[in-house]
């Protein structure tokens, strides 16, 4: 399984967390099993291969950031998407955000390019091409604007 992979089973993760009354460790517990993984490859591909060690860590650590930091996520969302407000915004794409943002804010290992490239890759899966450019440009604003500083070669991004 690539880093990718595991990155779109993580966004799929929180989008499902953020709808159920499960936390973010239960539900983990609950998905990231073999037999979970069995029962969804029939109808998703994407489940396929059982992650190894490393990539459940990805996976949960990403969909526990997520979870913790949903309202300061939310909020960038609506700071960078101008009179949006993030109710109004396409659930998957509100989800593909914040997996994106929590890499970019949280994990100086992910290259802000590599976060943004993966999620609007992502977004095309599942959203329509204006949806997939609004993910891109929140996303876009969001490294211009927080990290101007890492914006070229010696940066991060």
């Amino acid at each position: 399984m690539t880093r990718t992979i595991a990155r779109e089973i993580a966004m799929h993760l929180a989008f499902e967390q953020a709808f159920s009354n499960l936390e973010a460790e239960e539900l983990l517990d609950r998905e990231l099993t073999p037999e979970a993984f069995e029962s969804r490859k029939k109808e998703e591909p994407l489940y396929s291969d059982f992650p190894d060690e490393e990539q459940r860590g990805y996976i949960a650590e990403l969909v526990k950031g997520v979870a913790q930091r949903r309202a300061e996520l939310d909020s960038r969302i609506e700071q960078y998407a101008k009179d949006w407000r993030v109710a109004r915004i396409d659930r998957v794409a509100a989800c593909v955000m914040r997996v994106a943002m929590y890499e970019i804010l949280y994990l100086p290992q992910v290259p802000d390019k590599v976060a943004i490239n993966e999620a609007v890759e992502i977004a095309k899966k599942y959203l329509d091409t204006d949806v997939v450019g609004f993910v891109n440009g929140i996303l876009g604003s969001l490294v211009r604007e927080e990290y101007p500083q890492e914006q070229g070669p010696a940066g991060k991004g």
